[in-house]
């Protein structure tokens, strides 16, 4: 499989570049960039053999077979469009579009050209992430009955920070809770009324903010802020025990699930290899060859986007 890049990217290297350097099916072949010399500057930094001048030129290349969108939100509609127009499959940066509107034109489109656009939540793709689905799943601490996600990184308010921009899609939500939002849909198996949003509003975007959410009679709460940090955790509590994932982002960084029940005081699970981003390559790989069903974009991509929606709204007033 051959990736073209969208974006001379800060996250590129770490999501794409470094997994698929360890794999002999791999290429990144080429990447493509606002500015050609910062482009050129970026095949050189990382080996890669191309440039293209533009997006429609990386697209359309013969020895692109993914392409891999870590351009802002607001650019990914028409990212997507030029991606599957030139019949590529996508691997899409989250958030997977500004709002719950572009998410469901994104999605569209995919149905329609029948390719992938894979949201690139890849903490989801963790053996360790799979095996908390599993114990709440499998009632190892009963019914939950409330449930909390924190992810906070202090990242500097400058105007080259495209986080800081809401032309772009910048805001706390919009970067790291989205996360939050999304490990409790995937952990509570479904999809909140947001119940009360509050936050630090600076520049247009949200600095900071929280959620109450109701998940079907379970309350969580999803917290997130750009002013400090580094902190990143959930909480899900229920009848006969709680379940504390350290970590649950990039768990391959010392993450850890300690699980506390009456039956056993207290049970650790440590993360071990792969990374989250090698989990979510092999994934990516496993579905374009038809063995596995993508568990993000489409109808979970547009879910989220819809309660993202909600939150940063309601926290507005």
């Amino acid at each position: 499989m051959r990736i073209g890049l969208l974006g001379a990217s800060a996250i590129a290297p770490n999501a794409v570049i470094k997994p698929a350097a360890k794999r002999d099916d791999i290429t990144v072949t080429a990447v493509a960039a606002r500015d050609p010399d910062r482009a050129r500057g970026y095949t050189v930094d990382h080996g890669i053999p191309a440039v293209s001048v533009d997006y429609a030129a990386l697209v359309a290349r013969d020895d692109v077979d993914l392409v891999y969108c870590a351009l802002p939100p607001a650019a990914h509609v028409d990212a997507v469009r030029l991606a599957l127009d030139a019949g590529k499959p996508v691997l899409l940066e989250k958030p997977f579009a500004m709002d719950a509107d572009d998410a469901r034109t994104i999605a569209a489109m995919a149905d329609e050209a029948g390719l992938p656009v894979i949201e690139a939540f890849h903490y989801r793709f963790h053996p360790l992430f799979q095996h908390a689905i599993d114990l709440v799943a499998d009632g190892t601490i009963g019914p939950v009955s409330s449930a909390i996600a924190t992810f906070n990184v202090a990242i500097a308010d400058r105007p080259d920070q495209l986080r800081w921009d809401p032309r772009l899609g910048g805001g706390a939500m919009m970067d790291l809770g989205c996360y939050g939002v999304h490990a409790l849909r995937s952990l509570l198996q479904g999809e909140p009324d947001v119940v009360a949003a509050h936050g630090e509003f600076r520049r247009g975007v949200d600095a900071r903010l929280s959620a109450a959410l109701d998940f079907r009679g379970v309350p969580a709460t999803v917290n997130c802020s750009m002013t400090s940090g580094p902190e990143c955790w959930l909480e899900l509590s229920g009848r006969d025990g709680s379940i504390h994932f350290r970590h649950f982002v990039a768990p391959h960084h010392g993450g850890e699930i300690v699980i506390e029940t009456a039956a056993s005081r207290r049970v650790k699970v440590a993360a071990t290899e792969p990374t989250t981003y090698d989990a979510q390559l092999d994934h990516i790989v496993r579905v374009l060859r038809g063995d596995a069903t993508p568990v993000t974009g489409g109808v979970d991509a547009i879910a989220n986007m819809v309660a993202i929606d909600a939150c940063r709204a309601m926290a507005r007033g």
